[in-house]
């Protein structure tokens, strides 16, 4: 027996050094360590051994087997078998690979991105906040009144029980102030919804930053330099902006912000025609702000009377499409290769 086990494994290496296809290799396996194999057989006349001897072989047999495998792993790695245990054909490394494209981040990741770095780098820190809201972060405690055109059901998603999907990301402006005491520089980027018909300018899911900060001095003119540097570091240095009296129930006083177009120059007029992206007007609007309003500041128990703050709160798609010079916001959700190569 011993002289058949020393045998069958100086053949067996011998065979498998000799391979020289994935075919030779699969056939040895079959033939040496298959379940009716060479091996198989040798342990199979075990029982024909005498007692004392049992021993002795079993680990002889167990020996060979180890030295078979390895015999087997080392023809397979030896001529770039892919698999020993089937009957594919080798691979041929000296063939050239095939360069897989590499993706890229999408734009409004990209636009995203730049605007938490030119905060963070501001000092402010990012918060986040559920989706799902109830009325009372989404419209009470923003002094949103019942009677306002925004809470009805023809502007925000429903759920029930006064759950809905938030329709803007100053919900979270609350939940940070309710846990967290001044001074705050916050930023709070995510989705938020609103039942508008999808066209080239509105989508019922879209992305806005919400910010804000607080503390004992806070001051328009703070708001109008945050805002200012904000602007010459996402749209360019030669940026212009002015601030436009508007109305808000969360901020007094509130103002729309519009920058210089990026198209134009301010100038309305491209050559001699009139400029598509502005419409002649030369100025783009690209968010709302405001300073705090004094009963937001009591819903979240701050003393409106020692603190004071602004906010402000921008579309992340509006400002990816004029930065980029896209013409309709559903070319962002459409993952259309052709558009998303671009950027």
């Amino acid at each position: 027996m011993e002289e058949k086990i020393k045998a069958l494994r100086e053949e067996a290496i011998s065979e498998f050094s000799a391979a020289v296809s994935a075919e030779d290799v699969e056939r040895l396996r079959i033939k040496y360590l298959g379940r009716k194999g060479l091996i198989s057989g040798l342990f199979a006349g075990l029982a024909g051994v005498a007692p004392e001897e049992k021993p002795k072989i079993g680990n002889l047999l167990n020996e060979l087997k180890t030295a078979v495998s390895e015999a087997l792993k080392g023809a397979a790695a030896r001529i770039g078998s892919i698999s020993v245990s089937s009957k594919a054909e080798g691979l041929d490394i000296t063939m050239p690979g095939i360069k897989r494209p590499l993706g890229h981040k999408h734009p409004l990741t990209q636009v995203f991105e730049r605007i938490n770095e030119i905060f963070l780098n501001l000092g402010f820190k990012i918060a986040d906040g559920p989706e799902i809201e109830t009325s009372y972060y989404n419209f009470e405690a923003l002094n949103i009144p019942l009677e306002h055109p925004s809470r009805d059901t023809f502007d925000t998603f429903y759920i029930k029980d006064k759950h809905l999907l938030r329709s803007q990301t100053s919900t979270v402006q609350i939940r940070v102030m309710e846990k967290e005491k001044p001074p705050l520089q916050v930023i709070a980027p995510g989705k938020v919804y609103r039942p508008d018909a999808t066209d080239a300018s509105h989508s019922f899911m879209f992305h806005q930053v919400e910010g804000f900060m607080v503390n004992e001095d806070i001051r328009f003119s703070d708001l109008k330099g945050i805002l200012s540097l904000f602007a010459k570091q996402m749209f360019g240095e030669d940026t212009k902006m002015r601030f436009r009296p508007h109305f808000f129930p969360f901020t007094e006083p509130s103002a729309e912000i519009d920058i210089s177009c990026i198209i134009c120059k301010g100038r309305g007029l491209l050559t001699t025609k009139r400029c598509s992206v502005c419409g002649g007007k030369g100025w783009l609007e690209i968010l709302g702000a405001g300073m705090i309003h004094p009963k937001v500041f009591e819903s979240v128990g701050y003393d409106p009377a020692k603190w004071r703050g602004f906010a402000f709160g921008m579309g992340v798609e509006r400002i990816a499409m004029l930065k980029f010079g896209i013409d309709d916001i559903r070319l962002f959700y459409e993952n259309d290769l052709r558009f998303l190569k671009q950027f």
